[in-house]
């Protein structure tokens, strides 16, 4: 059955264009079909080369990406287009669904892991939740604008910005900061953080990974943190200030 297509439409009208990449002929039409029923863009590529050739024509709200495809695989994709400054959300599939996995997936620069089989009713779920998170919301008046050095960062938006003008993060880069800056000062566990970016089932590694993303972005040097701490034994606190 078909879910409302309204959910996905961004502001100018249009909805959200999602790349589907996957060796697996069946499965990119299946995705496709189900996808588009549901509200969304969708352009389907066989391999690597041909994810290339469609990114040169589109510039897509998100990917959903198989790892292990002939050539060059997932990981590798992924790696090259966050090397280029791609900064769509990369969802992962695979049929090997071990956290170790999972982690390498995230380290490459992706967003999201899902392991094969899947019900493409949980892809649908994330990808929402990933396009929702890139979609501009109202400033909320209770969250005030948070000060990392020269940086500024509203958690209203998830909008991190610099001297040069907004600095891209990745769905998951945001989504960690908005959860850290909504209460700076306070130190969350891991858990804490992995249950609010529902990475609760691969755990504190993955977020140790999105805290070494994140801190890449926001601090002048990331192995000499002054905003984003490692508090030993207990967590992650985010200390916002003009340091």
């Amino acid at each position: 059955m078909a879910h409302n297509s309204h959910d996905f439409t961004h502001e100018e009208g249009t909805a959200p264009h999602v790349i589907v990449v996957d060796d697996d002929a069946r499965l990119r039409r299946l995705l496709q079909r189900y996808l588009a029923e549901n509200g969304l863009r969708v352009s389907v590529a066989a391999n690597a080369t041909e994810a290339r050739r469609a990114l040169e024509g589109i510039q897509p709200d998100a990917m959903v990406l198989d790892v292990t495809m002939p050539g060059e695989d997932g990981l590798q994709l992924t790696r090259a287009l966050r090397d280029a400054g791609q900064e769509f959300p990369i969802l992962l599939l695979t049929a090997r669904g071990e956290p170790e996995d999972r982690i390498t997936g995230l380290e490459a620069g992706a967003d999201d892991y899902l392991g094969k089989p899947f019900e493409p009713r949980e892809l649908l779920l994330r990808l929402k939740a990933h396009l929702r998170r890139l979609a501009p919301a109202p400033a909320a008046d209770n969250l005030r604008i948070i000060r990392l050095g020269d940086k500024e960062f509203d958690p209203g938006r998830a909008l991190l910005s610099g001297p040069s003008g907004n600095i891209h993060l990745t769905g998951g880069e945001a989504a960690l900061l908005a959860v850290l800056a909504r209460r700076p000062n306070e130190v969350f566990s891991r858990d804490e953080i992995a249950a609010a970016l529902d990475m609760a089932e691969i755990g504190e590694r993955a977020v140790d990974v999105q805290v070494t993303r994140l801190r890449r972005r926001i601090e002048p040097d990331p192995r000499e943190p002054r905003f984003l701490h490692t508090i030993r034994g207990r967590g992650y606190v985010l200390k916002p200030g003009v340091q």
